[in-house]
């Protein structure tokens, strides 16, 4: 699953890891001051026009669903790019669509051909109009502006018309420009103060803009092409490649850190703990590396004004390497004493993104139990190291059978696990997870091109957990998510709770391209496609594609379904069945699904939790909805009160919910800065609060399952019904005992 960000958003983009390929000494020089600003017009390389060529090879003869590449595939290459450059229609007129429009059905020839230069060209267009707009919008601060008027601002504009000439464009962007000075004057900054922020913003987007590079542009065309197939193929070039890398495995070699562009700065945003720069204790958050030097003896590269891809492509390198970097500690002005640190790299786990355990308890009518929660944030695996024979490779099925087994140790009555926001990963980790919670049998069923079906499921006896069970899911659930709620449900293994999955029924492979070349060098130069080979059915015959899982106990929607999730997309895989697996369910959980639905409503109806969620959540979408917002000052300043007041009534709720911090839960009223323009720490406490804050979501669902251990000790026949098994296999908790071996996670091959 994957959002698509227009080119704008990239720029902001400002956050990643630290972590492999080193570079030597020469590289790094050669880096230096050149690398700040791209030299225009772009071009694009021999390289890039190959592998542009060898990726439509594959697409055309590979892809699941392939598509020819002609001309009706280049009319949808070149919407998808447009969208991708500007796709609010804020920086191209009409006049410059009609100097595109030969091209919309030459998209196709440039890649046969390996002649880029159209696609470049409109890409070159894209920098240049963006620095002109950014510019106009600088020159409009001198002047200041009147918000006595009546106008107002339609900042949605996915469905806009592109403006029609040069003057259109300039009423847009001052507009534009207007809302931006009066979010931070409805915020209390004085003029001064305001007109020297956007000043400094805009220059800085001009910067970032600047520092766009052909592999930018290559990256954004090849995109358009892929995801012009599919909604889930992508190119991936170099730098791409390797950030999804580490994104699976969920580890590097580096130097244990997570950078920020700020400024002109690199500034350092956390520091992993137990990685060579925690074990250093010379590097804080805060700090700002000024220069970077390879080795014990390679020169100092100055890196201030550098994208942050760069300083990170700079400061990854193998293990047991050295990387030395000169730093502007984080409590010292622009002229403080830097500091020299030499760190040597070794392998860092990105635990943050791995999978993760708590304890709820719950009272109710005088008992207690214990509900424990796993939080799995994605379905990672790192298959080099399993390949390999590594016996402690990552992988979210060995990290969650280690945590049941501490949760049976902390005599935990039931089990959720929270899909939330999950977006997939290993199919084979989907198969292996199912299979903690299951005896034996198909998981999921996998249909090639050819529509040839395979069977992929657990041959292993026994199980993890054995006991009652939840998944979490929500509209951010997909893909490999869907895959293990799926099976789940269809055995009658657990509860499923939460709202509609994504929709995402098909299976992505990755194609390494440097393979299918002449490349002999070690740096990779071709990148590699993820692309869509296969597509996944239910052990039922049914398919997640498009309709997703739909919950036994549904949680209300937050709106997004209309605009994200697999039935957004144009060219989505319409659904389809097949022939139901040879699997017999294992429970029948409508046994007491009746009555857990009739307990969930009566204490959702009396909850002031569950209550002010809901009036969270009508806020959020009557604001959603908005497409459209007033440039006069006092009916802004009215508009802010009321939400200022209402704010506040839900500040007041939460910590009389809660008991905590009266901010704590709620949002804080717009304060006209950027992510980047507020100070690191403010940036910090705010998520710190929000991982603080109160899941009314999480606590009924693990009140649900309260009531389902309840029903299940209370009953012998019900607990035979809604158990695995007739209850054969179950935990200490349950009323009808008998004790199983316990089920290890079992390495098998991978799959994507």
């Amino acid at each position: 699953m994957k959002l698509r960000p227009s080119l704008a958003l990239l720029l902001a983009l400002a956050v990643t890891g630290v972590g492999v390929h080193a570079q030597s000494a020469a590289d790094l020089a050669d880096a230096a001051s050149p690398r700040k600003f791209s030299t225009l017009p772009l071009k694009p390389t021999v390289t890039q026009a190959q592998a542009a060529q060898l990726s439509a090879r594959f697409l055309t003869r590979f892809h699941y669903d392939a598509k020819p590449l002609d001309d009706a595939m280049s009319q949808k290459i070149y919407k998808a790019y447009m969208d991708s450059l500007d796709g609010e229609k804020v920086f191209f007129t009409q006049a410059d669509l009609a100097k595109f429009a030969p091209l919309k059905t030459q998209m196709d020839d440039a890649i046969w051909n390996q002649d880029l230069s159209g696609p470049f060209s409109m890409f070159n267009l894209y920098i240049t109009r963006a620095i002109e707009r950014m510019t106009y919008a600088r020159g409009l601060l001198k002047q200041g502006f009147d918000f006595n008027t009546n106008e107002s601002y339609n900042y949605d504009r996915k469905k806009a018309e592109w403006p029609k000439d040069q003057a259109e464009l300039d009423t847009l962007w001052r507009e534009r420009t207007m809302n931006d000075w009066l979010r931070l004057k409805l915020a209390g900054k004085p003029d001064d103060e305001i007109r020297k922020t956007l000043d400094k913003r805009y220059a800085g987007y001009i910067d970032r803009v600047k520092q766009l590079d052909g592999e930018d542009a290559f990256q954004s065309f090849m995109n358009a092409y892929a995801e012009s197939t599919d909604p889930h193929t992508d190119y991936l070039g170099p730098r791409a490649a390797e950030n999804f890398d580490i994104s699976m495995k969920l580890s590097l070699e580096g130097i244990g850190a997570v950078l920020q562009a700020r400024d002109e700065y690199t500034q350092i945003r956390e520091v992993v703990v137990a990685g060579p720069a925690a074990k250093s204790g010379k590097v804080h958050v805060g700090d700002r590396i000024v220069a970077i030097g390879e080795g014990t003896s390679g020169p100092m590269v100055d890196v201030i004004g550098w994208r942050l891809d760069d300083v990170v492509k700079h400061i990854r390198g193998k293990k047991d390497t050295t990387v030395r970097l000169e730093i502007l500690p984080a409590d010292a002005g622009v002229d403080g004493k830097h500091e020299l640190i030499s760190l040597v790299r070794q392998k860092v786990s990105i635990e943050e993104q791995a999978a993760k355990k708590k304890v709820i308890e719950i009272k109710d009518a005088g008992v207690t139990r214990k509900i424990g929660v796993i939080d799995l944030p994605s379905f990672y695996s790192d298959f080099g190291a399993r390949r390999e024979g590594d016996k402690d490779f990552k992988s979210a099925t060995r990290d969650v059978a280690k945590l049941l087994g501490e949760l049976k140790a902390e005599n935990v009555e039931g089990v959720v696990i929270d899909l939330r926001n999950n977006g997939g990963g290993s199919l084979a980790e989907a198969n292996e997870l199912t299979g903690l919670f299951i005896d034996q049998g198909p998981v999921v069923q996998v249909r090639d091109a050819r529509g040839e079906v395979q069977v992929q499921g657990d041959d292993d006896p026994g199980m993890s957990w054995s006991g009652p069970m939840a998944v979490m899911v929500n509209r951010g659930s997909a893909s490999a998510s869907e895959i293990f709620a799926a099976a789940i449900q269809d055995y009658g293994r657990g509860l499923i709770i939460g709202q509609p999955t994504f929709g995402k029924g098909t299976v992505q492979n990755l194609v390494d391209l440097d393979r299918f070349t002449r490349n002999n060098s070690e740096k990779p130069q071709f990148g590699e496609l993820k692309m869509t080979i296969q597509e996944f059915f239910r052990i039922n015959g049914g398919s997640t594609q498009l309709k997703g899982v739909t919950p036994d106990i549904q949680f209300p929607k937050n709106g997004d379904e209309k605009d994200f999730g697999e039935s957004t997309y144009d060219n989505a895989l319409p659904w389809t069945q097949i022939a139901p697996a040879d699997y017999k369910p294992v429970a029948d959980l409508k046994a007491y699904l009746p009555q857990l639905t009739t307990k969930h409503d009566a204490r959702t109806a009396t909850s002031p939790g569950w209550k002010l969620m809901l009036d969270e959540l009508a806020q959020y979408k009557k604001m959603r909805d908005k497409t459209t917002i007033s440039l006069n000052f006092a009916q802004r300043e009215t508009e802010r009160k009321e939400l200022d007041a209402m704010q506040a009534d839900f500040r007041a709720r939460h910590k009389a919910i809660d008991g905590g911090a009266d901010n704590e839960g709620a949002d804080t009223l717009d304060d006209g800065l950027n992510a980047n323009e507020r100070s690191l720490k403010s940036e910090l406490q705010q998520e710190k609060d929000a991982k603080k804050a109160a899941d009314p979501q999480l606590s009924e669902t693990a009140h649900i399952l309260f009531d389902a251990v309840g029903l299940i000790k209370g009953d012998a026949k019900l607990a035979s019904e809604v158990l695995p098994y007739g209850g054969k296999f179950s935990n200490a908790t349950s009323a009808t005992a008998a004790a199983t071996p316990e089920k290890p996670a079992q390495p098998t091959p991978a799959a994507h």
